[in-house]
């Protein structure tokens, strides 16, 4: 099986003021996007997904690592980082998780930009034009709370009922004038321990 690529789309943003207060260092945020048809859109409930998931899941994690590495300059310039995807109506949702979550995706981009920590994600089902939510963190650090940014987008066309739109979010920087702190001060200040934060 050939998983079947409609098109790509790679988004670049540049944040120069918010709050009404200019950036010091201007925010970009990228996000490159894959539009594919869905390998199990048509077939009923497929117990096995492994077969597509192993024949798809590589190409599509090799693609969009190349397509944000090109457009940053270099994958130690990211950051912070996610992943995402949108099933079509005639898809499961866990279709659209199929593809994004397995190591076979993530692993290349986590070995190209250098990352510890786990790729934030957001998996959803809907029409073309659906809104398109790639949560990020930061790439080595879980607490980093001026990393924590969504890039929001959408494509019109896209997903059709028998597709998937699979992405993968970058940033280069963090919030500009983040002033919320770090949850490990808060941990601190709670008395409580990093690996069980709630003290449950």
């Amino acid at each position: 099986m050939t998983i079947e690529i409609r098109k790509t789309l790679l988004q670049v943003e540049t944040l120069l003021i918010e709050g009404g207060k200019a950036a010091a260092t201007p925010l970009k945020l990228y996000a490159a996007i894959a539009v594919v048809r869905n390998p199990w859109a048509g077939k009923g409930f497929v117990d096995d997904l492994k077969p597509e998931i192993h024949a798809a899941a590589p190409v599509l994690g090799e693609l969009l690592t190349r397509m944000i590495i090109d457009a940053v300059g270099s994958g130690e310039y990211v950051e912070a980082y996610g992943k995402a995807a949108v099933v079509g109506l005639d898809g499961e949702l866990e279709h659209a998780s199929a593809l994004i979550h397995t190591l076979r995706f993530g692993n290349h981009y986590r070995s190209a930009v250098g990352a510890k920590s786990y790729l934030a994600f957001c998996n959803t089902r809907g029409p073309a034009n659906a809104p398109v939510m790639i949560p990020l963190m930061d790439k080595k650090d879980e607490g980093r709370r001026s990393h924590y940014l969504t890039i929001q987008t959408s494509i019109g066309d896209a997903p059709a009922a028998n597709e998937i739109l699979v992405a993968l979010g970058a940033s280069v920087g963090g919030r500009p004038h983040h002033r919320i702190g770090d949850r490990y001060q808060d941990l601190k200040d709670l008395g409580n321990d990093a690996t069980n934060p709630a003290a449950v």
